[in-house]
């Protein structure tokens, strides 16, 4: 998969409360059209006014989940970019309101790769969270410990499901 191919051109938002995360996140996307926003209300403003192939949204700080109910009711995909939300329920709670994909910002700098996993997913027709569960597993098992998955196997089921 080359993310720069699967990514060229597309229009992408970039919600984030800080500026130095938004820049980061315009150099590493400059193949993108990128719109950014660091406020909730400047995100949802441009949510509801324009078409996206996929969104960024940080959680804290710009109320994400408010932004991604907005973002799935427009069919945006939407990765979830997370440091000081980073826990197992915030994990879950991102897969089970629509979320297509969970990142730390400790993972920032391959943020091309995630997204370029959900659009060939949803090109595909397959489950982005196996991708997922792939490359972002063993970040999980540093962060939350090795048996992180055993406290809600039926959840695991469902997430990684085909």
């Amino acid at each position: 998969m080359d993310p720069m191919k699967i990514l060229k051109g597309k229009r992408v938002l970039i919600v984030d409360d800080e500026e130095d995360v938004l820049e980061f996140l315009m150099e590493i996307l400059d193949m993108c059209k990128i719109d950014k926003a660091s406020t909730f209300e400047e995100a949802k403003n441009l949510l509801e006014a324009n078409p996206y192939h996929i969104a960024v949204l940080d959680i804290m700080g710009v109320r994400g989940y408010e932004l991604l109910e907005i973002a799935n009711k427009k069919n945006i995909p939407a990765l979830m970019l997370t440091a000081h939300a980073l826990s197992k329920d915030n994990l879950k709670k991102s897969f089970e309101k629509g979320a297509s994909y969970y990142v730390p910002k400790d993972e920032i700098s391959k943020i091309d790769i995630f997204l370029a996993d959900i659009l060939e997913a949803l090109e595909k027709k397959k489950n982005v969270w196996v991708k997922w569960y792939e490359r972002l597993s063993t970040f999980c098992d540093r962060r939350f410990g090795p048996d992180w998955r055993d406290e809600d196997p039926e959840f695991w089921d469902t997430l990684l499901k085909y």
